[in-house]
């Protein structure tokens, strides 16, 4: 049987993709950065590595991402993925971001490069942006004004859902069809964010909209919250480079792996009004 550690096991993509393995008949390791309190967790801090060695002793595979919050990720997963090797993992599949390999200086990129270079099976799924962030990040902006707010512009994303990243998560890691390459991981169209509003109003059944702010409006917004401020500095780059058109582009990776084509703004809309209804 095989034995699969789940990295960030308690976030939306590692809970639906450990649901998913165990569901397949694999041993799943769930890490989780708190105490370890039910059957199959095991306790991991990736921001000093404690914990990891023991977590991937016997592991077959590892699901591998580095938590938010972190600007060089590449100091995390690097390490991580010489763990896996030396722990005798067989496969591991890291989470990365689209755009992460338009530059090899880039912290993602590096960490890519060394898993690619590592010796071990591996795959790099790089997902867009995810819807879920409209009822997490963006949350209290809609809740509080009836506002996204955001330094985007007018331009386009083809937010994916979460589930779908589990989903094809879950293919890779339970068949080598694909395995040695990356996958850039979209939905199956385009928004802007006043789209967007739309369909988050229609569903929550209250008027909700957007609007565009100066990048340095949500630099405060974002150092107002607690976030450090390099990792402050690395969201407004890569919601610069959303403003910039970097991430209107569409892929067909989710329907080619899963068999399953992307879930529809719509869809995720509808499950999840409740948080602005």
């Amino acid at each position: 049987m095989t034995t699969t550690l789940v990295i960030g096991a308690s976030g939306q993509i590692g809970s639906t993709l450990a649901d998913l393995l165990a569901a397949q008949g694999q041993t799943v390791r769930r890490a989780t950065s708190r105490v370890a309190t039910q059957a199959g967790e095991v306790t991991v801090n990736m921001g000093t590595g404690e914990g990891l060695a023991a977590a991937l002793a016997g592991a077959d595979q590892l699901f591998l991402m580095c938590p938010p919050g972190f600007a060089n990720q590449h100091e995390l997963l690097i390490p991580a993925i010489d763990a896996a090797k030396a722990a005798g993992v067989r496969k591991l599949l890291m989470l990365s971001a689209m755009g992460a390999n338009a530059d090899d200086s880039i912290p993602l990129r590096r960490a890519e490069l060394h898993l690619e270079r590592s010796g071990l099976a591996w795959n790099v799924i790089r997902p867009n942006w995810f819807m879920q962030n409209f009822h997490t990040f963006w949350l209290h902006g809609i809740q509080s004004q009836g506002q996204i707010f955001l330094p985007v512009g007018d331009a386009k994303g083809s937010f994916i859902d979460t589930r779908d990243v589990a989903a094809v998560a879950a293919k890779l890691l339970s068949s080598d069809s694909f395995v040695n390459a990356a996958h850039d991981l979209t939905g199956s169209e385009a928004f802007d964010h006043h789209q967007v509003a739309a369909i988050l109003s229609q569903a929550a059944g209250r008027a909700i909209g957007y609007t565009d702010i100066p990048e340095d409006a949500m630099r405060q917004g974002l150092l107002g919250a607690g976030l450090p401020a390099d990792y402050a500095e690395f969201l407004l780059v890569i919601l610069g480079a959303f403003k910039a058109g970097y991430a209107e582009r569409t892929t067909d990776a989710v329907q080619r792996i899963t068999g399953q084509a992307p879930i529809r703004l719509e869809r995720y809309a509808q499950d999840f009004k409740a948080h602005w209804a």
